[in-house]
């Protein structure tokens, strides 16, 4: 199992740093189809994973190459961190099979904003 959860740790980070997601998105649906957990259990392990500076290294590579802008990242890391809060409590009274939802309704539409537009 352990094995397991650092291959999944592995390949979320090497597709995170070659398109720039937060991991979350990758993460969530392997805690729950190959580890068995539910929607909250998901994604509470996610943001805990994400806590330290995983992406540092990833970041730092891309920043050290000029395709990163550090006052905003940091204005996002602030607003990500006050948002977060916020979005657990809402989390917390929302139907676990409805959170899903959700967090599918979300992708679904993110992608096909990208995938659709210039």
């Amino acid at each position: 199992m352990t094995w397991m959860i650092l291959l999944i740790g592995l390949g979320v980070g090497v597709i995170s740093g070659v398109v720039g997601i937060g991991g979350g998105i990758l993460f969530i649906p392997a805690l729950i189809y190959l580890l068995g957990m539910d929607q909250y259990k998901a994604q509470g392990t996610s943001l805990g994973a994400l806590l330290a500076p995983v992406g540092l290294l990833a970041f730092l590579e891309y920043y050290r190459r000029g395709h990163a802008d550090l006052r905003v990242a940091l204005l996002l890391a602030l607003g990500f961190f006050v948002g977060g809060y916020f979005g657990a409590v809402g989390a917390a009274h929302i139907p676990v099979l409805m959170l899903r939802r959700i967090f599918a309704l979300t992708l679904i539409a993110v992608g096909g904003q990208m995938l659709f537009t210039h």
